[in-house]
């Protein structure tokens, strides 16, 4: 059995204007290579990224790209990756999203080592990064579509499975402002 990493790269990323955010420069570098490189390092068996951008693509070495035309919504997205994890017949599928700089590796290795699905949890918020295990499969493809993602199979996650993450960790960049903080030490 194997573990798939997934790197969802390719929302529609509509508060952030008419750039690329994924290649907006954070601490030096494009948006996209902070979280690329804790997934790399996090041990999963295959690594893959839903990408819409070919310019982001070309930044994901190590990934298996699956392009999907731009515009898409979240669940779209999710939907993608969820099917290649169950095509390859993993037992689960570690998802990390692609605006979300400051997830390390040591709480990417903290969920895909769970047995069960697992998922973060901030500000009373259970969030990704998450760990979708195989028998969840199923009830995660049922999830409404729009621009949900893993919210919905998130959402069921008992609390006894969701690790408690600081803001820092838990920074998304939606906007240009959310550039400029929080950043760890």
């Amino acid at each position: 059995m194997t573990r798939v990493g997934s790197l969802l790269a390719a929302g529609q990323s509509q508060r952030f204007g008419s750039e690329d955010k994924l290649l907006a420069l954070w601490r030096g570098r494009p948006l996209v290579d902070w979280a690329a490189e804790a997934l790399r390092a996090a041990g999963c068996d295959q690594l893959i990224a839903v990408v819409s951008s070919p310019q982001v693509g070309d930044r994901l070495t190590g990934f298996h790209l699956l392009p999907v035309p731009p515009g898409l919504p979240m669940s779209h997205s999710f939907g993608r990756a969820l099917g290649y994890a169950s095509e390859a017949g993993a037992e689960g599928l570690l998802i990390c999203l692609g605006d979300m700089p400051n997830v390390d590796t040591a709480l990417l290795h903290q969920l895909s080592g769970h047995t069960h699905s697992a998922a973060c949890i901030s500000a009373g918020r259970p969030m990704p990064p998450a760990y979708v295990a195989a028998s969840d499969f199923a009830a995660a493809r049922a999830a409404p579509t729009g621009d949900h993602g893993a919210r919905h199979i998130i959402a069921t996650i008992p609390p006894e499975r969701l690790i408690a993450i600081d803001a820092t960790t838990a920074h998304d960049i939606d906007r240009p402002k959310d550039l400029r903080g929080p950043q760890p030490c």
